[in-house]
């Protein structure tokens, strides 16, 4: 056999190992990620949300890490630790505490962002001792030395609240533990009597828009105040015969109210005065002090002293006696407009154009409570009977039930559809709360549960304010068609009501 023939194969090729490039590897590597992005191609949509979770993931970050930092508490530190990180030091309309959490987000990105060294520089100027007195320090103290007048009506007041605090403590603890007192029963009485105001008589004020009415301490006679700065008392009623006519204001009169003790009222102008009067009309005095225009006023429960609110930023005491001017009162950053007492009167609230209402106590000068909450300017404040609950309403169309015992606000009542011009309780009990407000209504609401009871509607144009007889039995309003209307329950359900249930019991 022939041999076989052996064929020589070529041998096998080795796969290519991969090595380093030397030069040109900056193009390769181009050329990767030139192919990888053609491959990963990420949406416009995608990136975007991609940008939101990181930006609310840093929010939330900064947020935990401003709640774990220190901040200064005092208002000047606050300032001091802002100029020194390079921020400004107060904004336009910021309060203390927005200033402060300011500086804790300011604080917590310097953190954050790895720059500790201002931060830390921050902390040792604040721990550095300083050697240099502030000569503003040592030349004005920190609170304004008043006259001894005021140091006398102070311990006046004082004692008259004591007497007045006692009176209602005994009067509560008897309506809750005396049998024979039915205190659901009369709420309910009141309330239904509420609920049946009607229209009862309507006139004319004056000949331009009206702007504040009070009730005489007896319900006899009604005064009114207009754009043309003249007041008018009416006799009750029915509003038709005018007893007098008060002329002495250059400009608008802004607001009128009755002494709780005697029949002589005061008058608030836009001329910067008030005045006080008889009912005959003779004028007893003029307060003069203001800078601004007058807003609102109102009699201390005595009757001794006398509260005005301006628009100077400020609200003052005066006594009734004498004339003179015993307290200026600052603490509102814009206008003051809203002014009440406490019927114990120990305390006062007021309210400003900066969305504030302050309750000050009057035995000290010290402004115990801020209440924050409207958004827009609080133009009116009333404290209830029961000593611890002010109501306050503003632009914002809320009217507020604040509790002064867990100092925060109870209740918020969304009132109108306009601006609350007043607000007003009942004046024994405070069963109701009654709301004037620009949408031409007068809404009644329940002091219990705060829900509506009657609405009150026949004005023509903005309900200025209103008033309550002290028996609850009437309630007054005046408005800017210059009409005064008095609203008064129904006789028939008076009639009902005094068939099958006592009267409620009323101190006068």
């Amino acid at each position: 056999m022939a041999p076989i023939p052996v064929v020589q194969h070529p041998p096998l090729a080795r796969p290519p190992t991969f090595r380093p490039p030397q030069n040109g590897g900056a193009r390769a590597s181009d050329s990767d990620s030139e192919s990888e992005d053609e491959h990963y191609v990420i949406s416009e949509e995608s990136r975007q949300v991609r940008e939101r979770q990181e930006k609310a993931m840093q929010e939330l970050l900064i947020k935990r890490r401003a709640a774990a930092i220190a901040v200064p508490t005092n208002d000047k530190s606050v300032r001091d630790r802002l100029r020194r990180l390079g921020d400004p030091i107060t904004l336009f309309g910021e309060q203390e505490m927005e200033r402060r959490a300011r500086l804790a987000q300011l604080m917590a990105r310097l953190d954050i962002g790895g720059q500790l060294d201002r931060l830390l520089q921050a902390y040792e100027e604040d721990a550095a001792p300083r050697d240099e007195v502030d000569e503003e320090e040592l030349q004005y103290p920190f609170f304004t030395e008043g006259p001894r007048a005021l140091r006398e009506a102070r311990i006046e007041i004082a004692r008259f609240s004591i007497k007045r605090a006692a009176v209602r403590i005994q009067r509560a603890k008897r309506r809750r533990d005396d049998p024979d007192e039915d205190v659901e029963a009369e709420t309910k009485w009141a309330l239904k009597q509420a609920k049946g105001m009607v229209l009862d008589c309507s006139n004319f004020g004056d000949d331009r828009p009206l702007t504040g009415c009070s009730f005489s301490r007896d319900g006899k006679i009604l005064a009114t105040c207009s754009l043309s700065g003249v007041t008018k008392l009416w006799e009750m009623p029915q509003v038709t015969n005018t007893i007098s006519v008060l002329k002495d204001h250059k400009e608008r009169a802004t607001d009128v109210v009755f002494s709780p003790v005697n029949d002589i009222l005061a008058t608030a102008s836009a001329d910067r005065t008030a005045k006080l009067w008889r009912t005959d009309g003779t004028l007893l005095k003029t307060f003069e002090g203001h800078l601004d225009r007058l807003a609102r006023v109102a009699f201390h429960p005595s009757g001794r002293y006398l509260g005005t609110t301006s628009f100077d930023k400020t609200w003052r005491l005066w006594d009734v006696n004498t004339g003179a001017e015993l307290l200026l009162q600052e603490g509102h950053s814009r206008s003051v407009y809203g002014i009440a007492f406490q019927q114990d009167g120990a305390l006062a609230a007021s309210s400003g154009l900066d969305s504030l209402a302050r309750v000050w106590d009057l035995r000290t000068g010290r402004s115990i409570l801020v209440f924050q909450g409207h958004i827009k300017p609080v133009l009116t404040v009333n404290f209830s009977p029961n000593g611890y609950h002010l109501a306050s309403g503003g632009e914002d169309n809320q009217c507020r039930i604040w509790d002064l015992r867990m100092r925060k606000s109870l209740y918020i009542i969304p009132a109108h559809a306009n601006l609350v011009s007043q607000v007003k309780y009942e004046p024994q009990e405070g069963y109701f709360l009654a709301t004037a407000s620009y949408d031409m209504k007068v809404n009644i609401w329940s002091g219990r549960d705060f829900s509506l009871v009657k609405s009150l509607a026949g004005h023509e144009s903005k309900v200025a304010s209103l008033d309550i007889t002290a028996d609850s039995s009437c309630i007054a309003t005046v408005s800017h068609d210059r009409t005064i209307k008095l609203w008064t329950s129904s006789s028939n359900e008076e009639e009902e009501d005094d068939e099958g249930r006592e009267t409620m019991d009323v101190d006068l």
